[in-house]
């Protein structure tokens, strides 16, 4: 299975049914396309997908197109890493971190 295959693309319209009612925990990533740290933890998440496939789901916002979602989690920087579990918000991180500090993230979430 590609890497891409399993990011889940969610928009303001379908964050509450693919996110806040997601049987997994799920971590949103929040990006812009004009924002190089973003592309950078992107890369990241992607394949730390395939390692959470069946634990936890691994979604993208777009940050510009979706303004709705960012207002309501008050999201002000990017990258921002959102942390769903049970549709309560329980993690919210700023910023680019390393694989291995994405990695460490994510597992305390499980």
């Amino acid at each position: 299975m590609l890497q891409q295959d399993l990011l889940v693309t969610v928009t303001d319209e379908t964050f509450a049914a693919r996110v806040l009612g997601a049987p997994l925990p799920v971590v949103v990533d929040v990006w812009a396309e004009w924002c190089p740290p973003c592309h950078a933890i992107s890369t990241s998440l992607a394949e730390l997908a395939v390692e959470l496939d069946g634990k936890m789901t691994v979604a993208t916002l777009d940050a510009d197109e979706n303004p709705q979602t960012c207002r309501a989690y008050q999201v002000r920087s990017l990258p921002t890493l959102l942390i769903f579990k049970a549709g309560e918000l329980v993690s919210a991180t700023v910023g680019a971190r390393p694989k291995s500090a994405l990695r460490s993230l994510l597992a305390g979430h499980l």
